[in-house]
C-alpha cells in the first residue's frame, strides 16, 4: 500500500527535483550547441572522447575533454567542503542553498565568457553541475541524479517492472517519480537547444531563475502565513524544524 511521502527537507521533493533537472538538461544542451560540442554533465562521453583523442595523438583536442572532467571532480570535492563546513543548526537556510547560490553565480559568469574561451565556459559549467549533482541525491528517499539520465532511466524501468509483477503501488509511484525527472530533463534540453539558436551564449542565464526558484522553495518558513511555500514544495513543516533542530543531512 502506498503512503504519501512528506519530505522533511524540500530538497528531497519532486518539485525541486524537477526544477533542478530542467536546469541540468539546459546546461548540457547549452555546452553542446554553443560551447564546442562538449557535454558539461555527461562525463562518460567526455572520458570516451578524451581516451580516443589521446590514442590518436590529438592532444589539443584531448585537453578540451580533459578540462570538464577535472572541473567536475573539483565540483564534487568543493560541494563536500561546503557540506561539512557550513552544516548549521536551527536556521532558515540549509547548506544546499549555498550550493545553488554558488551555481547560479557561476552560470551567470559563464554567459559573459566569449566563445573564443569555450574551454573556460565548459570548465565552469561542469564545475557547477558537479556541485548540484553531489548536493541533490535524494528524491523522496530514493537515489537519483538531476544532471544525467542513465541512472534515473534504470531505476524507472526497474520500478515499472516490479509494479507490473507485484502490483505494489509504491513501485508505481517511484516509476512516476523517475519518469517525471527524465521528462523535465528532456524539457530543459529542448529549451536549451531551441533558445541557443537565438540567444547564443546568453541562453545559460535561463538556468539562474530556475535555480533561484528551487532555492526559494527550500526555505524553512516559520511564519504561518508563509508556510504555503513549504507546502508547495512538498516539504513537511515538522516539529524538528519548528523547534530549530537539525535534520540528519
Amino acid at each position: 500500500m502506498y503512503r504519501k511521502y512528506r519530505a522533511k527537507q524540500a530538497s528531497d521533493s519532486l518539485l525541486v527535483g524537477c526544477l533542478l533537472s530542467i536546469s541540468g538538461g539546459l546546461q548540457d544542451a547549452y555546452t553542446y550547441n554553443i560551447r564546442g560540442h562538449v557535454y558539461a554533465n555527461a562525463q562518460t562521453g567526455n572520458i570516451v572522447l578524451l581516451g580516443q583523442n589521446l590514442a590518436m595523438g590529438n592532444y589539443g583536442e584531448a585537453l578540451q575533454y580533459l578540462l570538464p572532467v577535472l572541473a567536475f571532480s573539483a565540483g564534487i570535492y568543493i560541494a563536500e567542503v561546503i557540506h561539512h563546513r557550513y552544516h548549521h543548526r536551527g536556521i532558515t537556510t540549509h547548506w544546499r542553498h549555498g550550493i545553488l547560490l554558488a551555481e547560479t553565480a557561476v552560470l551567470a559568469l559563464v554567459a559573459l565568457i566569449p566563445q573564443s574561451l569555450n574551454w573556460l565556459a565548459n570548465f565552469l559549467v561542469s564545475f557547477a553541475c558537479a556541485m548540484q549533482v553531489q548536493a541533490f541525491r535524494q528524491l523522496e528517499g530514493n537515489s537519483y541524479a538531476t544532471t544525467m539520465c542513465i541512472g534515473n532511466l534504470r531505476s524507472c524501468m526497474e520500478n515499472l517492472y516490479y509494479w507490473r509483477a507485484t502490483k505494489n503501488a509504491q513501485r508505481r509511484h517511484n516509476a512516476v517519480l523517475y519518469g517525471s525527472v527524465i521528462l523535465t530533463f528532456m524539457l530543459g534540453a529542448a529549451l536549451g537547444g531551441a533558445l541557443s539558436h537565438c540567444w547564443g551564449r546568453w541562453t545559460i542565464l535561463l538556468c539562474c531563475p530556475i535555480l533561484l526558484l528551487g532555492a526559494a522553495l527550500m526555505l524553512r518558513i516559520r511564519n504561518r502565513r508563509l508556510r504555503f511555500i513549504t507546502l508547495l514544495s512538498g516539504a513537511e513543516e515538522d516539529e524538528a524544524i519548528a523547534t530549530g533542530a537539525q535534520d540528519p543531512d
